[in-house]
């Protein structure tokens, strides 16, 4: 690549995912064409963003005007901190995902990969349009693009589930995006007089604190993405779809950009110290705790796999929302870092429900008993983004869950502190169980015999060639390869952390 400035660099990252969704449709009738496709766009998008993070972590914060709707309301891109890290996770994770898909889909013979394909670039170009946002007109535009394009995702099996479930997806996310977020769009335009992302906020001085909790209120339900109880019932819903999708939903775009553009509105358009000194962030520490316990709670009563990961999602969203109503510097940092750590951790566990799915057709956990037999690197992967999630060392989930709590007894919030603690035991119950039921407890004897099939009519150890010689059942290689990278990933990011604070810290700094 030719030397590019640090703006036209952030221009293609937006623009690589969607010139990718224009190119792979023209490859439909072959699918190895098809496929490298998706592979070079992922990649030529994360070599762009890696370009970017050490600009961004010198000060500088690039990027550009695409287009000037009206005097002040433009779609213009700004790489800040927050962003740089939020682009980095979704364009790496993309190409292991790719990689995953490509094992997944043809294992399962699946119909319509073309258009399959061609949605996930899109949402990904969605993404890094969200990502990169220096207003909240732009993110507004890309979160519901983001939407759209991830519907038919959802919808992929087009069975009467998957179009029930399309249809709740779209109803709760448009309308709370529609009813709550454009209104508070809107309202801070008028209030402050700009919505570009300011760092320590636009709102300061301009509302009284009434004003300010409302509009809190708007952001963080409006922004239905972040699953925050009550507004979450289209992620269990979504978890009709194919599993790469599903990681798709819960580690790489869809709730992340939820969650992301909470800490993006709260650091840059109330600012930190508004929050503070009006009260307006508390009554939101409070909801978001309450959301984090009860999704733990409701996972432990889900046998259904893909299930029980779901609600523990949005109990990890809820991680996040906390942070940022803490309304402190340190709870801003441990929401960056969960949004980072859970991401790997979930989407490894995910990767790993569909290996499950791919290579003996299980869904149940009651099902999984000696499964860690037949699939050791499978189950050996889960239990690593298992103790992630969890918290426990060597992973980097210890280091957001302990940047949390330095968070909320920095802002006096020892209830918070307990909370996260019976969390973190919560994760212990509905994870740990399942690892020790697949390495423990012998199979059952009536899944012994080889002759059952799965949804696609596909036998279980058709596609499980890795180690068949030696009586295992492992998904296909490229599902290995994908779900081992992320376990890894959850053992790198350990020893990252202070690079991913160094960075953090950034979004308190004036930008050059």
């Amino acid at each position: 690549m030719m030397a590019l400035s640090p703006d036209s660099l952030a221009q293609i990252a937006v623009l690589a995912p969607f010139i990718g969704a224009l190119l792979i449709p023209l490859f439909h009738r072959v699918p190895n064409l098809r496929e490298a496709v998706t592979l070079a766009t992922a990649a030529v998008l994360l070599f762009t963003v890696i370009q970017l993070l050490p600009v961004v972590m010198q000060g500088l914060r690039p990027g550009a005007t695409l287009i000037d709707v009206v005097p002040g309301l433009a779609i213009a891109f700004r790489v800040e901190p927050l962003g740089m890290l939020f682009a980095l996770i979704a364009s790496a994770l993309w190409v292991v995902n790719s990689i995953y898909s490509i094992g997944y889909m043809r294992a399962h013979d699946e119909p319509r990969q073309t258009s399959f394909y061609t949605c996930f670039a899109i949402a990904l170009g969605s993404t890094m349009g969200i990502a990169f946002a220096d207003n909240l007109f732009t993110l507004f535009l890309f979160y519901e693009a983001l939407t759209l394009c991830t519907f038919p995702l959802v919808t992929h099996k087009q069975t009467a589930e998957a179009m029930r479930a399309g249809r709740l997806y779209l109803l709760l996310l448009l309308g709370t995006s529609m009813v709550l977020l454009l209104p508070a769009i809107i309202a801070t335009w008028f209030i402050a007089g700009t919505i570009d992302f300011t760092p320590g906020g636009i709102l300061a001085g301009k509302a009284s604190p009434l004003a300010i909790g409302i509009l809190l209120a708007l952001y963080a339900f409006g922004i239905g993405k972040a699953a925050l109880m009550p507004v979450h019932f289209w992620l269990p819903a979504a978890m009709v779809a194919p599993t790469p999708v599903s990681a798709l939903l819960h580690a790489v775009a869809v709730v992340k950009a939820g969650v992301f553009s909470v800490v993006k509105v709260v650091v840059y358009v109330f600012g930190l110290e508004t929050l503070t000194l009006s009260g307006a962030n508390e009554w939101l520490v409070y909801v978001g705790s309450a959301s984090l316990l009860l999704a733990s709670l409701i996972a432990l009563t889900r046998d259904n796999l893909k299930a029980r990961l779901a609600f523990s999602t949005i109990s990890q969203l809820a991680y996040v929302v906390v942070g940022a109503a803490l309304a402190g510097p340190a709870g801003v940092i441990g929401s960056g870092l969960q949004i980072a750590t859970h991401a790997a951790g979930k989407i490894t566990l995910f990767f790993c429900a569909g290996a499950i799915y791919v290579a003996s057709n299980k869904t149940e956990i009651s099902q999984m008993a000696g499964l860690g037999r037949k699939m050791p690197i499978t189950m050996i992967a889960f239990l690593v983004g298992s103790l992630s999630i969890i918290g426990l060392p060597p992973f980097g989930g210890m280091w957001s869950k302990w940047a949390l709590v330095l968070g909320a007894l920095d802002a006096g919030y020892v209830l918070v502190v307990v909370v996260l603690m019976v969390s973190s035991l919560l994760n212990v119950a509905y994870l740990l169980p399942i690892v020790a039921r697949a390495f423990f407890l012998p199979p059952p004897v009536e899944h012994e015999a080889h002759g059952e099939h799965g949804e696609h009519g596909v036998h279980h150890g058709q596609h499980a060639g890795v180690g068949a010689r030696f009586g295992l059942q492992e998904a296909p290689v490229a599902c290995l390869i994908a779900l081992s990278t992320t376990a890894l990933l959850c053992f790198l990011l350990f020893f990252q952390a202070d690079r991913i604070e160094l960075l953090l810290q950034g979004m308190f700094t004036v930008s050059s």
